[in-house]
């Protein structure tokens, strides 16, 4: 069994910054890739970042240049930096990962989410 848990969020004022942890556990044959999702009250979840298992990163338009996706790999681990906070960021985060289990079942898992509030 697999299992994605997420740690990191909270209460931040607007301009400050949180890292958000992913760590990925279980019959774990091998991970693709990792990303970071969201989803704020009234809204349909969205990408935020996602990295390759090589290393390659996408982002959204609206964190470009704030937000930074990396891996530790030996660790099955994602972080999502998050700096220059703003109160749209707020949301409940959801972690990704497309991986291989036992058998070599590959499919999507899910974290169970963690809330970032971005208010003064």
């Amino acid at each position: 069994q697999v299992q994605l848990v997420e740690s990191g969020g909270g209460l931040v004022q607007p301009g400050g910054s949180l890292r958000l942890s992913c760590a990925a556990s279980g019959s774990i044959l091998s991970i693709s890739h990792m990303g970071w999702y969201r989803q704020a009250p009234g809204n349909q979840r969205e990408l935020v970042a996602r990295i390759s298992g090589g290393g390659s990163t996408n982002y959204a338009d609206s964190v470009k240049g704030r937000f930074t996706i990396s891996r530790d790999n030996a660790k099955n681990t994602v972080y999502l930096q998050m700096n220059s906070l703003k109160p749209e960021d707020t949301a409940v985060y959801y972690c990704n990962a497309y991986l291989g289990s036992s058998g070599w079942s590959w499919k999507d898992y899910w974290g169970q989410g963690t809330q970032v509030t971005v208010s003064s």
